[in-house]
């Protein structure tokens, strides 16, 4: 079974043809898509979506990248869909949160210090509300670290890591897997490859982030250079392929395990992939 674990299909860039992508998921082995919310105002898509969709299921949270737009009352609505939702087997995180320290205009002191005080708040919503986390991790390994080691284990998924060797061992100590996705499949990407060569195998989930973070065959024209492409969950089948052989392992063996992972770390994706197989 493949799980992409993070993918965005409440995007814009999916209004035209949702259904077609879904189902081209479906043809490409995807049984369960996770789909994260970014800001208040996409809460309830998000989780309408979930429950329209068999196999689909969300999280609810605010993304670092929104939280210049967000005012301090979104973090109590969030606090508020999220205990409405608390027997709603679909929700199955809070994500997705964390920082950014690398995408120009949001690398400021100031949005630095609040996406730090957004990325706590959700932390201790996480642990009230007993549910793991999907975690932005961009240029920020150490200072998102720094905050989970101040609470008991949370655990979930590093969203797309690309952090050193020890950095993803910390990670891993605190009861998180790692998203592995498209960048993963560039050849040039020596340190991501690396990681998902050497890192323990119980340690990996597959995820597309799409429409973003398209895959090597998408990402690139005939000239090797990059173009915009949108990517889809049904790349989630691709991408396993190149972390088997990475591994040295049969493309079947390792999408058992990632989606074993997925469900380790995301305990609620049982209930729902078990809708799923039913429908």
């Amino acid at each position: 079974m493949l799980i992409d674990t993070h993918c965005h299909l409440d995007a814009p860039e999916f209004d035209a043809d949702r259904p077609a992508v879904i189902e081209r998921a479906r043809q490409a082995g995807v049984r369960g898509i996770v789909v994260p919310a970014v800001m208040r105002a996409n809460f309830e898509v998000v989780r309408d979506l979930a429950h329209a969709t068999p196999g689909v299921c969300y999280a609810l949270g605010i993304h670092p990248l929104y939280v210049d737009r967000a005012g301090d009352d979104d973090l109590d609505a969030l606090d508020a869909a999220l205990a409405a939702a608390r027997d709603d087997p679909k929700l199955v995180a809070i994500g997705e949160i964390g920082l950014d320290f690398f995408v120009p205009g949001v690398n400021t002191p100031e949005l630095r210090a609040r996406q730090e005080q957004f990325y706590a708040r959700q932390l201790d919503l996480a642990q009230r509300h007993r549910l793991p986390v999907l975690l932005h991790v961009r240029r920020s390994q150490d200072t998102l670290l720094k905050h989970l080691r101040r609470r008991p284990p949370i655990g979930g998924i590093a969203h797309a890591f690309n952090g050193s060797f020890q950095q993803a061992e910390q990670f891993i100590a605190q009861g998180f897997a790692l998203g592995m996705g498209g960048a993963m499949t560039f050849e040039r990407a020596l340190q991501i490859r690396r990681l998902a060569a050497e890192l323990p195998v119980e340690a990996l989930v597959l995820e597309t982030d799409a429409p973003d973070i398209p895959p090597a065959w998408l990402g690139r024209g005939p000239d090797g250079r990059p173009r915009p492409v949108r990517n889809e969950p049904a790349e989630t089948a691709g991408i396993a392929r190149i972390l088997a052989g990475l591994r040295g392992l049969d493309t079947a063996a390792l999408t058992a395990r990632c989606a074993a992972n997925a469900r380790r770390v995301l305990p609620r994706l049982a209930r729902v992939l078990g809708e799923a197989d039913g429908a």
